[in-house]
């Protein structure tokens, strides 16, 4: 068994009608188009990343899981449904408005087969000045108030519109209808699923010049409409060496941790740790590694920590996000 070590994988990037070029600004080359998704850390049927470093560079996610399994990945870091990695790791470009959607929990009937629900979070890389998201239906709206608007073309007025800027963080509970607007960059942590209903899509063609596929009847089954317990908050707050939590439920945990001298961290064997870097420079330092070994870390990284890696240590001018299943 190789000795383990940070894994960083090629992203899968998917076109998008709504997506654009913002990617570019992390370093990163997607092909050309309107390029809204980069699927930094997958193991999916509609996409699975390869390593692009180390003695494993080459093997897909997919391989690492079914070779390595618990002992790298930790004892919870295979979901029981499907035998997947249970996280993906996205960052989002929203050249344009996303369409309105929603999510569907893990019990819903209508899932197609071997599919996880999505409960899902967002942390706001990059804003420009107005920018905002849907979040939310507006206080007493149900689903015949919500049906109806669908109808007679007053959608947009059933929904909860907030202003965003970076560092802004929201948790979005499946059940929570919502849509990034234009404008926002966003790391995307969710679980590893890629069902979305789409409840209104601004009467737009695809890029394929034909309209896209609505579900409405679907969106209407798994809204929440009482709500699901999303919340949101700022994070201007962290403080330098200690972890700030953004998101906790039973799909993950999410904090936020700004770096500005050396951090001493540690892997736990239940879990994996996903490491996404939102600015800043900064070196990733661990155990086992050779003398002088490292890893440095730039905007827009993404790295999968195994779960035997044990200690490792952050230094530099950086703010990470930090990723483990609970």
């Amino acid at each position: 068994m190789s000795t383990p070590y940070p894994l960083q994988f090629q992203p899968e990037f998917k076109e998008r009608v709504w997506g654009g070029r913002a990617l570019e600004q992390f370093g990163l080359t997607p092909p050309e188009g309107h390029i809204g998704e980069g699927w930094m850390i997958a193991d999916h049927a509609n996409g699975t990343t390869k390593v692009i470093n180390g003695p494993l560079a080459g093997k897909g996610l997919d391989e690492v899981r079914e070779q390595l399994g618990t002992a790298w990945l930790g004892s919870k870091g295979v979901s029981e449904k499907g035998g997947r990695f249970p996280l993906l790791i996205k960052l989002l470009d929203c050249n344009d408005d996303l369409s309105v959607q929603v999510h569907p929990t893990d019990d819903y009937k209508a899932l197609p087969p071997g599919e996880l629900g999505k409960t899902e979070m967002w942390y706001v890389l990059d804003a420009k000045p107005g920018a905002h998201i849907i979040y939310g239906l507006n206080e007493g709206v149900d689903r015949e108030g919500l049906r109806q608007a669908l109808e007679n073309g007053t959608v947009m007025d059933t929904l909860r519109q907030v202003p965003v800027e970076a560092g802004d963080t929201f948790f979005i509970p499946a059940g929570t209808v919502h849509a990034l607007c234009a404008g926002v960059v966003v790391a995307e942590i969710q679980q590893n699923s890629d069902t979305t209903y789409r409840i209104y899509d601004y009467n737009r063609p695809g890029l394929d010049g034909k309209p896209r596929e609505l579900h409405v009847e679907d969106s209407l089954n798994v809204t929440a409409y009482e709500g699901a317990g999303a919340t949101t908050m700022k994070t201007s707050n962290a403080v330098p060496g200690e972890w700030l939590q953004l998101a906790s439920c039973p799909y993950f945990v999410v904090e936020k941790g700004v770096v500005n001298e050396r951090w001493a961290l540690s892997t736990t064997p239940d879990s994996f740790t996903i490491l996404v870097v939102c600015e800043g420079e900064g070196t990733l330092e661990w155990s086992g590694s050779e003398e002088g070994e490292q890893l440095t870390l730039k905007a827009g990284q993404c790295y999968l920590l195994p779960a035997n890696l044990g200690n490792y240590t952050l230094s530099g001018n950086t703010t990470v996000l930090r990723s483990y299943l609970p």
